[in-house]
């Protein structure tokens, strides 16, 4: 059996087309789930390494044994020489990448334990409350990114418990194995690495599913799966283009579709940015100036830094910092900020904040995980000039569109869950006044699309 799998940077969703119906995964009660997966057991970082008693004999036996080598090497006639600090430094190189292969299996067998792993909300909130463990959240942001070849097997493992998740799931509600999948991508992934960056999400995202279960795989570019969910509606043909705005990136489609005839994309445009730009958007300017941004001498990335939940290693670096010399009330907020989950936290209250004012003109915000008594007002003013950033990248990669495009679609489908934010469709229809907006479901437009291509596969 074969299903689609939208694996979304903020929630991810599966279905299935079942005697000619649509029919969605449940997860639980609901029919997506928070893309977070939650291990009590804590997986190693390997980037953290630090010379213990144990690591100085390992250097000390090390460097002997180099020395006696160097001598036998000397005695043949060979002789080279090498002062003590390069004796040390490649000692040192040594018994670092044999930590960096034990804390490898180590972090293979800590992941390995899929029965006690949480995933949603269950997992944020597992997390919360334990006071230990490793949370990771929005995974498919680092896909795309440069990865130490340990690292990047850590990452492998996550990906393939949310997959095998949904796969477990999907097999238990349908009574029948599934090993296929046709799975969602976006036309450009968020990447440090250009092209190559997204060729590695997809190698990451395709080893993950071997591992998950799934015989055959596939991939679909997302907004070419909503243009697949829009045809099955259109009972005339017409050329549409499809405008996903998902939680990390921004995609767009043209495409001819509706009638009798199999829908045709002609082309698609990609911006590495979305709904969690937003969330982090906000953090900046409405939560960090309590935590002293642009009022202590605080490099700025830092609060970019912390601000970012769904980038691990801006995360790690974040933690490192040492704020004891920050003065009062800015060091205290900022080492509170450090503490386990309080960035989660943030970024929980951020998003509320965002979803609040797209509704309402004010909101308060509290924040007693840092600091008893601590909140924010915010206003609607301040949500429109946190997300203006993003909503102005989005607008320029709209018009480049409009002026790639020989004419004008007879619609625009809007899809994704940043589509639900009032401040979105507005400036989607502004980018294009004169041609009807429709208005897609936010979260499961993609997935539907998804299962259409997965039972055309099958």
């Amino acid at each position: 059996m074969h299903i689609g799998i939208d694996f979304g940077t903020s929630y991810s969703a599966a279905a299935a087309i079942i005697d000619g119906e649509l029919t969605l995964v449940r997860f639980g009660q609901a029919e997506q789930f928070r893309t977070a997966v939650y291990f009590p057991e804590l997986v190693p970082d390997p980037n953290e390494f630090e010379l213990t008693a144990e690591h100085e004999a390992q250097l000390e036996a090390h460097i002997r044994s180099t020395r006696a080598e160097l001598r036998r090497q000397s005695a043949a006639g060979q002789p080279s020489v090498r002062s003590d600090d390069e004796l040390r430094r490649d000692a040192l190189r040594v018994v670092r990448r044999q930590w960096m292969e034990e804390q490898a299996r180590a972090a293979t067998a800590s992941v390995a334990s899929f029965q006690h792993a949480l995933f949603g909300e269950e997992a944020v909130q597992g997390y919360l409350e334990s006071g230990g463990g490793n949370l990771i959240e929005s995974p498919k942001s680092m896909f795309g990114y440069r990865l130490d070849p340990q690292v990047r097997k850590v990452i492998v493992h996550i990906a393939t418990h949310i997959l095998e998740h949904i796969r477990l799931t999907a097999s238990r509600q349908f009574g029948e194995p599934v090993r296929g999948a046709v799975i969602g991508r976006p036309v450009e992934f968020r990447s440090s690495m250009g092209a190559a960056g997204s060729e590695q999400a997809i190698e990451i995202l395709r080893e993950a599913a071997g591992s998950a279960g799934f015989d055959e795989v596939s991939f679909l570019e997302e907004p070419a799966a909503a243009a697949m969910h829009y045809h099955r509606s259109l009972d005339t043909r017409q050329h549409a283009l499809i405008v996903d705005i998902g939680g990390g990136t921004t995609d767009v489609t043209h495409a001819e579709l509706g009638g009798d005839a199999s829908p045709l994309i002609a082309r698609n445009w990609g911006l590495p940015k979305g709904g969690t730009d937003l969330d982090v958007g906000i953090s900046l300017h409405s939560f960090m100036p309590l935590m002293g941004k642009d009022i202590v001498r605080v490099p700025q990335h830092q609060f970019v830094e912390a601000a970012s939940v769904h980038n691990l290693p801006k995360q790690r670096e974040f933690r490192k910092q040492n704020y004891r010399l920050v003065a009062a009330p800015y060091g205290p907020r900022l080492r509170a900020l450090q503490e386990l989950g309080a960035t989660t936290r943030l970024n929980q209250t951020a998003e509320r904040t965002k979803i609040t004012l797209s509704q309402e003109t004010n909101h308060r915000a509290a924040l007693d995980f840092i600091e008893p008594g601590l909140a924010v007002e915010t206003t609607r003013d301040d949500l429109d000039a946190a997300i203006e950033p993003f909503l102005a990248q989005m607008e320029r990669t709209l018009a480049t569109v409009r002026e790639n495009l020989a004419a004008l679609p007879a619609s625009v489908f809007l899809t994704g869950g940043t589509s639900r934010s009032p401040q979105v469709k507005a400036r989607v229809q502004a980018c294009f006044p004169e041609i009807p907006l429709v208005h897609g479901d936010p979260s499961l437009g993609v997935v539907s699309g998804l299962a259409v291509a997965a039972s055309e596969a099958a």
